[in-house]
């Protein structure tokens, strides 16, 4: 198989990280987690008091950070830092922060086997011409139960009705934001993931054969 870019793009909660993880295991390809890059810029804002509804902050601060780290903590798997994260990336100055780091990866790893990208709008806007774009589907109810068991097992104390609201509430401004809003992207698969997860990573395997 050829050095190929996967997207996977899905509302809040539908499991894009761990179908990214098992993907790229299987497929020996690079994984990257735009999310946390959005979840780590958050956390330099709060540490650092950025005032987000100043505009002028925002492009100041994200003028100031040289580097990032792509790393997974449970520093930034809380909900505070999730808010934020959804708060500040409604500013086209910080995705365009960020989908440079999104390039800049690529291009720096290019000796690898290929690339599985998950995120919001990285088959719509960033990687427009990957090779296999996936859209994942699963109805907030079922996201609401998967996040509120997540958030209970890492130990953080939490609602399944204030999830459950957070969630739709959540998919209204991905839907409707002005820059780069949450949409199937052209050419993507629809990858329900309502059931077992070997039901959904059946779906997926299936379309590798293709490539």
């Amino acid at each position: 198989m050829k050095n190929i870019i996967v997207t996977i793009d899905g509302p809040a909660a539908s499991g894009k990280e761990k179908i990214s993880k098992y993907l790229s295991k299987k497929w020996r390809l690079k994984h990257l987690d735009s999310g946390i890059i959005y979840r780590r810029i958050a956390l330099i804002f709060l540490l650092d008091k950025v005032d987000i509804s100043k505009l002028d902050q925002i492009k100041k601060k994200i003028k100031e950070i040289t580097k990032i780290s792509f790393r997974k903590s449970k520093r930034i798997r809380n909900q505070q830092i999730s808010k934020l994260a959804s708060r500040i990336a409604i500013h086209n100055c910080v995705r365009d922060f960020v989908n440079k780091l999104q390039y800049d990866f690529v291009n720096k790893n290019k000796n690898k086997h290929g690339f599985v990208i998950d995120g919001r709008d990285i088959g719509s806007v960033v990687f427009k011409k990957a090779d296999l774009k996936l859209y994942i589907d699963v109805n907030p109810e079922i996201r609401a139960k998967r996040r509120y068991k997540q958030l209970i097992d890492s130990g953080e104390k939490s609602i399944y009705p204030k999830i459950l609201k957070e969630i739709k509430l959540r998919d209204k401004q991905d839907k409707l934001r002005k820059n780069s809003p949450l949409v199937i992207p052209k050419g993507a698969y629809i990858i329900d993931n309502n059931a077992t997860f070997n039901d959904t990573v059946k779906q997926i395997n299936n379309l590798f054969k293709n490539l």
